[in-house]
């Protein structure tokens, strides 16, 4: 090699070192910036490219209720698996002839059902979401082309109509399933659980691999409730209720039995009603709602016992204050009047509650003064809610006692011109029972976790609304009433129960003005006066041909109660 050879060699060779060099530094910026400075990045979209996401769901939780006859609670509400029928057009030979046989089995709109098993870019036609089981079978042994039968989960009701608008139900509003009304809605999401997920990589057929890592995050199931309603007692209660509404014509009714010593819903009822397993079958979507939280009412005279209450724990009245009835009192040009007009003299107050004498309640409630009646309506719950785990809550309307003067307390003294709910009223009751304690009503006893915890529900008394003196004294006037006043058909031989019958009128839909040919008959009370385990409201709307409480709700009342005392194995006391 020539020295010009050796050179021109020398040249080349350090201008390629030169490039190689420039190459592999250029490779290794390359190199760093996708590994370090983007690395995060890039490796997040290879994974995401093998990594399946796969949701687990979780069982959702079941609901009971008490059952004194059984070691257990009863299943209320309890999931089961029905069988879902869907269509994969990919796999159907004859469209046409598929919707006619479909269509005549199951009684669908063939050309609907035709139209979208024809739609080969749907992967899947579902076209019915819960099949009776016996035309699941049928449709099994025909092995249709394209037909396909899979298991979904669903809620039953054992119980059928039992307390069904406390449990409400779990259905589709629109294409998604939730709980609809009652303790399906208001406990939705502690009912529903949490989804958990498996991540790990997939192989080419998209599915999870053997080896390689994989994340599982567990499901976590709903939980389960046991509720308070004593399955006997709820079932008595819809039995006297029914009977009554359509004995009377009546446009419904409600009841509400509740402990007085602790707080614990033991039965509510409303009728019309439903059965939650076919729940779209319901003529009326009105039925789905539990009356006894979300329509409130004028209750009338079973609220002349609150009046008289604040009056006793004052001490400006006693049972055997004498007050002079005139017939009818006027207030800022407003006369106010007696039942049927009547009038009766020189009367007690225990007359007052026997008799069932407006003017009485206003003279009670003059002495007590605007202020402090005010004060007692709103310490035993009035336009308040009273925090029942229930949805759609009313909490009445009191707003008239802020009106000032004397014409709205005098017509709340005796149970109109403002609204509450059967389940304020019965706890307002309730509180008289307990000694003049308040105690917060609840209807689920026990929550199940998952996990096997059990979070019990503890009773909590509110405040103290009146003593006991007066709590007691006013307990004997209501006795009284019982077994000389209005409410005698209440009575339970055997015992002494307190109560008070209430005929209220109903508002014209323009809130002007009663309508003299409608009225709502309640009683409300409790026993045994010594030691009561229930205090009840009875409320029947509207009955036809009758106008006294005393007739309608009184009788019902003491069904319901002689059966509770007997269930209870409550000894006599007289």
């Amino acid at each position: 090699m020539t020295p010009q050879q050796r050179t021109t060699f020398s040249i080349r060779l350090a201008a390629l070192t030169v490039a190689g060099a420039g190459v592999i530094g250029l490779l290794s910026v390359r190199l760093f910036v996708l590994q370090i400075s983007q690395g995060g990045y890039w490796r997040d979209l290879a994974e995401s490219q093998h990594v399946l996401a796969q949701e687990l769901l979780p069982k959702r939780g079941e609901v009971y209720i008490q059952d004194r006859d059984s070691p257990n609670p009863t299943l209320a509400i309890a999931n089961v698996n029905r069988p879902t029928l869907y269509v994969v057009p990919q796999e159907v030979q004859d469209a046409k002839g598929l919707a006619t046989k479909l269509a005549s089995q199951l009684q669908l709109d063939r050309n609907e059902i035709q139209k979208k098993i024809e739609d080969q870019s749907r992967k899947y036609v579902p076209l019915v979401r819960v099949l009776p089981s016996e035309e699941a079978d049928r449709l099994k042994a025909q092995k249709l082309p394209g037909v396909h039968l899979e298991d979904q989960f669903t809620r039953a009701y054992p119980e059928g109509e039992l307390a069904a608008q406390v449990l409400g139900f779990f259905g589709f509003d629109g294409d998604e399933r939730s709980g609809r009304y009652g303790i399906e809605k208001f406990f939705d999401k502690d009912l529903t659980g949490t989804p958990g997920s498996v991540e790990g990589t997939q192989d080419h057929r998209g599915d999870i691999t053997t080896s390689g890592q994989r994340r599982v995050i567990p499901a976590q199931d709903g939980i389960s409730l046991v509720l308070t309603l004593d399955r006997a007692i709820q079932f008595k209660a819809e039995e006297v209720l029914k009977r009554t509404v359509q004995q009377y014509e009546a446009k419904g009714g409600s009841v509400v039995v509740i402990s007085p010593k602790t707080g614990a819903i033991l039965a509510m009822a409303n009728y019309p009603t439903f059965d939650p397993n076919t729940y779209g079958s319901a003529s009326d979507v009105s039925v789905f709602n539990n009356n006894t939280v979300s329509e409130p009412f004028e209750p009338g005279s079973i609220m002349k016992p609150m009046t008289m209450a604040g009056g006793l724990e004052e001490g400006v009245i006693t049972p055997d204050t004498k007050f002079t009835d005139p017939g009818s009192v006027t207030l800022e040009n407003f006369t106010i009047r007696n039942s049927q007009n009547k009038t009766y003299g020189e009367v007690t107050m225990t007359q007052v509650l026997e008799e069932s004498i407006n003017t009485g309640a206003i003279f009670a409630e003059q002495q007590l003064g605007h202020e402090k009646f005010g004060k007692y309506i709103e310490a035993f719950g009035f336009g308040s809610l009273t925090g029942i785990e229930l949805p759609f809550e009313s909490k009445g309307n009191i707003s008239n006692l802020s009106r000032g003067g004397s014409l709205y307390a005098a017509t709340i003294s005796y149970g109109q011109g403002f609204t509450a709910t059967p389940l304020q009223l019965v706890a307002a009751y309730a509180a008289i029972a307990a000694g003049g304690e308040y105690h917060e009503p609840y209807i689920v006893e026990e929550r199940r976790i998952s996990s096997g915890a059990i979070e019990k529900t503890k009773p909590q008394v509110v405040r103290r609304v009146i003593s006991e003196h007066a709590a007691a004294t006013l307990a004997a006037m209501l006795v009284s009433v019982v077994e000389r006043g209005h409410g005698k058909r209440a009575e339970v031989p055997g015992y002494f129960i307190a109560g008070k019958t209430g005929t209220a009128q109903v508002a014209y839909e323009n809130r002007i003005g009663y309508d003299p040919a409608k009225t709502i008959g309640s009683f409300a009370g409790f026993g045994p006066v010594e030691d009561p385990v229930f205090a009840m409201i009875v409320k029947i709307d509207q009955p036809k041909d009758v106008r006294f409480a005393e007739v309608t709700a009184a009788p019902a009342f003491g069904e319901i109660a002689q059966f509770i005392l007997n269930y209870y194995q409550v000894p006599h006391s007289r």
